[in-house]
């Protein structure tokens, strides 16, 4: 149980203590300046119900707990209670959470989370907007896990559809020339650009290309095996930068668009035995009542187009049902741009219409903003492509090695460059889960790689500091031992953070925020560097000493433990 919900639950019997059952407590952290403080404010909706003044009912409460030693109460303003931990109770709880391989954070009763993330399309690389779904997504796996959850990671990738006719009509035109072909894969993004351009300019090569679709659909052994063949090349590409990017995700998480294709007319043929399809112009579709359009016409979700070809629709909706029915998940998340939206309420809707979804279940879309320069436009190259992932991760490593080697040039060339790509990778995530998951950011390097600021390097140098501190005086952390004594209001302020943790994952899976634990971060480094500047820590009395170094270590496990949940490394000098 985190701290706010251990003081919930405190002032909680209290309350019923003192006769008022009708209204929970509500205690968060208080703005009040000084270390330590709470407030609890559910007498206020209590003496709404019960009719009467709150400030007495807050009397009654703080009568109740009036000799508890673990904090001291007192009623402000209309009726609220101002709580104020003892130091005993800080020291306790913080040795609780020191004695932790966790931290004091418990888990949580095990669901099953299915986790929608990254999906990019494999006819092409990987680019800078698949940076948001990817960092995103794998920081509230690592934390759901962190949590007790039971994860499957899902990677929806694009794997199939009428670009892969231009693709492959492509690589059978050079597939004499082995060398060339397997060259030419190297850059997946000039060989898609290579086929597009064909396609476009060549009408031989668009029939032969829209051929090769029906190919590719009717299962022809020489086509299925030039799409393997692109598809791995593919998969290798992402699974770089996947590495590099340290996400958890494997080609084994990969169910790819094309795993659903002998599910499609299951679909239809279910949707149909519901009484939900429609022949619209010669469509399958269903129309919801919820869906309208401006003119207030309904909007169809197509099933199956007037071709017989399936659209996203279709697919989207076979992988509900495979991960509804089949893997029986509690809760699905998909990260998944903002522009999606009602794609998606469509998606779901029609899926619990069609019994797919259990009552039970739950399917949310959590949508993302956009990357953009500093004029206010998307994020690409001046001829309007897509930036490369694997470009940007490679110029974040580049900038990175400069400022490693003008701070610290006479550290060796190898842990130069294990720094440096530790801190540009860290610093092009971090730069995302800073943000408000829904909101645009501007993309800036100088911000990025600040080592001032709420910025990766920021963090990652605050515990390479901390680390220095016990390297320095050649000091064991599994050596450290003794009670901890707070006896300064730096001291006591830090506790506190610390002890906010647990609470802190709370927030975020509420809304699956990773900016919530980053400031979290951001704010205890801050706490730390001032508790170091106004309490001695080496130089205080061998008690005190004691006491302070466990403060120190615990910060520093917390801080390390707090950046992997967001998949970001730390190194013990830079």
């Amino acid at each position: 149980m985190n701290l706010k919900d251990h003081l919930d639950a405190r002032i909680l019997v209290a309350m019923h203590a003192a006769g008022i059952s009708d209204a929970p407590a509500v205690v968060k952290p208080s703005s009040r300046t000084g270390f330590g403080h709470y407030q609890a404010n559910g007498m206020m909706g209590a003496a709404k119900s019960l009719k009467t003044n709150p400030r007495a009912l807050a009397e009654k409460v703080t009568a109740v707990l009036c000799n508890d030693e673990d904090f001291n109460l007192e009623i402000a303003g209309p009726g609220f209670i101002n709580i104020t931990l003892s130091d005993t109770f800080l020291s306790n709880k913080l040795s609780e959470v020191r004695g932790s391989p966790r931290l004091g954070v418990e888990e949580h009763a095990t669901r099953k989370f299915v986790i929608d993330y990254s999906a990019p399309n494999l006819a092409k690389e990987m680019h800078i907007g698949h940076l948001r779904p990817t960092t995103i997504g794998d920081a509230a796996v690592r934390i759901l896990e962190f949590l007790g959850q039971d994860v499957i990671r899902a990677n929806h990738v694009g794997d199939w559809g009428a670009q892969f006719g231009s693709l492959l009509a492509y690589m059978e035109q050079i597939a004499t020339d082995e060398e060339a072909l397997g060259a030419e894969l190297k850059d997946l993004e000039r060989f898609y650009q290579s086929a597009s351009a064909l396609f476009r300019e060549d009408e031989a090569f668009a029939t032969k290309a829209r051929g090769y679709v029906v190919k590719l659909q009717s299962g022809d052994e020489r086509c299925m095996a030039l799409w393997r063949r692109f598809i791995n090349e593919s998969v290798t590409h992402c699974q770089a930068v996947y590495d590099k990017l340290n996400i958890t995700l494997t080609p084994a998480d990969i169910m790819a668009e094309s795993a659903y294709n002998d599910d499609l007319p299951v679909v239809v043929k279910e949707l149909h035995q519901n009484g939900l399809l429609v022949t619209s112009d010669g469509a399958k579709c269903v129309f919801l009542d919820e869906f309208k359009g401006k003119d207030g016409k309904p909007l169809p979700a197509i099933i199956q187009k007037s071709d017989g070809g399936y659209p996203y629709m279709a697919s989207d909706l076979a992988a509900v049902r495979y991960r509804a029915q089949l893997l029986e998940t509690d809760e699905a998340l998909y990260f998944v741009g903002a522009p999606q939206q009602l794609h998606l309420r469509q998606v779901f809707a029609v899926a619990t219409a069609a019994g797919y979804i259990g009552v039970q279940q739950k399917f949310r879309h959590l949508p993302f903003g956009s990357i953009m320069k500093s004029d206010g436009t998307p994020f690409k190259t001046r001829d309007g492509a897509a930036v490369k992932l694997a470009s940007v991760l490679d110029e974040a490593i580049d900038r990175a090695y400069k400022i490693v080697s003008d701070k610290n040039p006479d550290l060796a060339e190898e842990d130069k460059r294990n720094v440096a790509r530790v801190v540009g990778i860290g610093a092009v995530k971090y730069a995302e889960l800073s943000k408000n998951r829904i909101t645009d950011y501007i993309f800036s390097w100088d911000t990025m790689l600040s080592f001032e600021g709420n910025t990766a390097p920021y963090l990652q140098y605050a515990y390479t500091r901390i680390r220095s501190i016990f390297r320095r005086e050649k000091i064991d952390t599994e050596t450290l031992s003794g009670d901890l004594s707070l006896t300064e209001d730096a001291e006591r302020l830090l506790a506190v953070k610390l002890l906010q943790f647990s609470e802190i994952l709370d927030n975020v899976i509420e809304d699956y925020q990773a900016n919530i634990l980053c400031n979290y971060l951001f704010e205890l480094a801050g706490m730390f560097m001032s508790f170091y500047e106004s309490c001695p820590v080496l130089k205080a009395q061998p008690e005190l000493k004691a006491s302070r170094l466990l403060l120190v270590d615990l910060t520093a496990r917390t801080l390390h433990q707090g950046l992997d949940l967001l998949g970001i490394e730390t190194v013990e000098q830079m």
